[in-house]
Parts: C-alpha cells; structure tokens; sequence
C-alpha cells in the first residue's frame, strides 16, 4: 500500500466503482485490501450489498448513471470513478466527471463518444484512462513491450498476429461448440455478424460476419495440447498506427474457439437461428409455449417438424462439407434441443429465444474452470537482416473455489490502474495503453504483484 499511497497519515481514497458484473469483485477485493474506499453502485441495492458482502471499507448504494443529478452527486464524493458497466454509458460518467473534475477508469476500448469528450478532459484536468483489462489491456501492455524492444534495437515488426479466447478450460468443454457463458449469450453471438477488418499482405482485406466462420481456420500456438481454431475480429487496421508498426504488411487481431466451434456456428447463422426480427410464434405469453421442433420447423419453413424434414430444410440452406460434418454438425443441433419436445423459452426473436437455452444448458457447473489463452505472435527483421518470429502467450485458468480467469485477467489490471491513477502516476487525459510509459509500470506491477505474465518463446 505504501507503494502507491505514502505514510499511513495520508487520508484514504475512494473510488466509485459503477457495476455489477462478475469481473467487480476482483477489482474491489483488491481496491478494498489497499485501503481505498469503494462504493459500489448498480440499479437494484441488493446486487451493490451483495458484491459488498464480507468486504471491508466498502458499501453498496442504488444509482441510475442516466440520472445526471444523482450520478454528480456521488461522483462528487469520491476521487476516481469506475465504470464497468456497458460502454454505452462510459459518456454520461465521463461528462459527470468533467463536472466535478475527478478521474476516470474504464477497461473498454475508447469509443469515439469519448474521443468527443478529449477537449473537455483535458480543460478538467482529469485522467479518463480506457482499455485496461484483458483484450484490450494485457494485450496491449506486451505487444508495446515487444514491438518497443525490436525498434530501439533497429529492428522492424513486419508481422504482427494478436489471438484471444476466453474458453471452458478442455476438461469443461463438454458440449458440441466447446464453449460455456460466464456472460450473455447474446454478445457473444451478435459479436459473431461484426465485420472484420485487417491488413494481409500489405493490403486490407474485410470479411463479413456472415462469412466470418468460413475463414476461421486452425491456428498453430506452439502448444500443441490446444486444438484451436482462429478467426479475425472487428477491425484491426488503426493498431497499424496504435502500435507505431507502419512496417507491418499484416496486422490481424481476433479471437480463439476450439475446432468444431466455426462449423456449428455456421451453420446457425445459414438456417436463421441469428435472426433479431420478431416472430408472432416466439412471443411470450400466458399460453404455454411451443415444442422446439415445431419453433425450428416454422424457423426454417419446414414441412413438418419431424427430425427428417427438419433435417431436408436444414440440408436445403446450409452445405456440409463432407457427410462426417453433416452428422457431427446434425448431433450438436439434436445437442441444443432444436428437435426435441421441449418447450421454448420464448423470447420474441430466433437470436433470443436460442439464447435463453444456450444459457441454460451451457452454463459452467460447479467446479468447473475456465481458460484463458492470448498470444501475440510477431514476425520480425532484425537491424542485420536475420528474421525471428516470436511468440508471447498467457495461459491463465481459472480457479472453481475464487475467481475465474477472464474476471481475474479483467479486473486486477483495472485495478492496477485505479491505484496508480490515484497516486498520482498517471498523465492527465483522455488516455490507452498504446506507449511505453503507461505500459511499463502497469506490466511491472501486474508481474510482481499478480504474477500475471506473457511468455516469450523465438519458434522460428
């Protein structure tokens, strides 16, 4: 504590930490531990008191961010706000807090509504200091170590490859996408339509969400346990500048799954499961709802809802690649419940209501973990022309009895930089960790205090 906030006589901070999801706990546990004064506000007062619960020098409070009144009024009393709610709120914090000058920090990416608000933060004199999570955040602290340590050595990145997976670790990857929700099934599967954009060969090349699982392909870590499959995610081209590697012919950032994800998913998407517009059939209401056969046959205009005719509908919008595809991709559908004589839980769209059950029935158990694997990989021409491609990777799990991995990975990093803003370590602005002098302490202190570490290893 001392590291961070002096002599025992200096009065204690306090923070507001505004959420309740599950990467909270971690950032107030260790808010708490370094003496700083947490309020942890969210809509309902239960939710705040039970994050709060066995937790000292903390308290919970009801608070709606989209009443400005209440919000200044508590920001107020505080010197750092927190926002882990969705990004789409970070504005109306950051506005508060211009109001009442004290800082800000988020671990989402710096949206352009906030970029809006770069000239009022800076008139402020405050710190609103974004991107300090796992991705973005841990990723960002070591690509900026690596790709500074090749350029002052006179070398240059001419490839740099950036992958993420937040995943049920293999013993816990016991359904046919190989994959659990510790949070909504809705983000992760809207997230899946987002176009992608990267640099390939010196030239930019976009991919269609449609089209995204058709170009996920297996992805070699160098860990050769891992059966992973890679595919890009959103748009990778501003890290060409982020990063300073306008030497980089191809940039790619996305995301990790295990193989078999990309040709469920796919076929998910062609038969219309993904699908927001609103259904009479899907409706909620006081009658009891529809078998999951009969919602699939009326989703896919089948003839029947029988498994067969089902089966022909499907067959009729999506191409198997091969007829062990078709049956695997036909038992993970058969899996999800599409064809059985369970009732829906209608929701009003096919995106929804196929949401309510993959939550349910792909929930972690208890005593399962997680697994969080990154890596970057960098293709480099060092100052004598020798070329290296190095890899930096963090295989994280997570712990059944704690926390797990991603909130783990999300949350102490956050916290991190709560404290070094209150210490006074931090530039005033609107900042990321995109240089050298954010990133540096903020690694160093994830590395001795947390253990959190990215491995190097040359593997060309």
């Amino acid at each position: 504590m001392q590291k961070f906030f002096g002599n025992k006589s200096t009065p204690s901070k306090k923070a507001l930490l505004l959420g309740a999801g599950f990467v909270v706990k971690p950032t107030l546990t260790q808010l708490s531990e370094k003496g700083i004064e947490v309020t942890v506000a969210c809509r309902t007062l239960e939710s705040a008191q039970k994050l709060c619960k066995d937790v000292k020098n903390a308290k919970g409070i009801s608070l709606d961010v989209e009443n400005a009144e209440a919000l200044d009024a508590e920001v107020e009393k505080v010197d750092v706000a927190i926002s882990l709610i969705p990004y789409t709120f970070h504005p109306l914090v950051i506005k508060s807090a211009i109001r009442k000058k004290k800082d800000v920090v988020t671990t989402s990416y710096t949206s352009p509504a906030m970029v809006e608000l770069e000239k009022e933060i800076k008139e402020a004199g405050i710190t609103v200091m974004n991107e300090i999570g796992l991705d973005p955040g841990i990723d960002h602290l070591y690509a900026v170590k690596t790709i500074d340590e090749v350029h002052k050595a006179g070398g240059k990145i001419k490839g740099f490859l950036s992958y993420c997976g937040g995943l049920p670790a293999p013993e816990a990857s016991t359904n046919p996408l190989g994959y659990k929700f510790s949070w909504s099934a809705r983000g992760m599967l809207l997230a899946l339509g987002n176009t992608a954009k990267f640099y390939k060969d010196g030239k930019v090349e976009e991919v269609s969400g449609h089209d995204l699982m058709s170009v996920a392909k297996h992805y070699a870590t160098g860990y050769t346990g891992f059966a992973f499959v890679a595919y890009p995610n959103r748009d990778s081209t501003p890290f060409r500048e982020k990063y300073q590697i306008p030497e980089a012919s191809t940039i790619i950032r996305g995301t990790l799954r295990y193989a078999g994800f990309p040709e469920l998913i796919r076929c998910i998407v062609d038969i219309g499961f993904l699908s927001q517009d609103s259904q009479d059939f899907l409706k909620p209401s006081s009658s009891d709802p529809i078998k999951w056969k009969d919602a699939t046959a009326k989703i896919l205009k089948a003839t029947s809802s029988s498994e067969q005719d089902l089966t022909w509908a499907i067959s009729s919008k999506h191409t198997f690649s091969n007829t062990d595809e078709k049956n695997r991709i036909l038992a993970g559908l058969r899996w999800l419940g599409l064809f059985s004589s369970d009732p829906i839980i209608p929701r009003l769209s096919p995106l929804d209501t196929l949401c309510a059950t993959l939550e349910k029935k792909m929930a972690y158990e208890e005593g399962e973990r997680d697994l969080v694997f990154l890596q970057h990989k960098f293709e480099i021409e060092h100052k004598d022309g020798k070329h290296e491609t190095r890899t930096s990777t963090l295989c994280e799990y997570g712990d059944p009895q704690g926390y797990s991995a991603m909130a783990k990975l999300v949350g102490l990093p956050c916290a991190v930089a709560v404290m070094q803003v209150l210490a006074g370590k931090m530039a005033k602005g609107l900042l990321a960790p995109y240089t050298p002098e954010i990133c540096d302490p903020l690694r160093q202190e994830l590395l001795e205090g947390y253990g959190i570490d990215m491995i190097e290893r040359t593997v060309a």
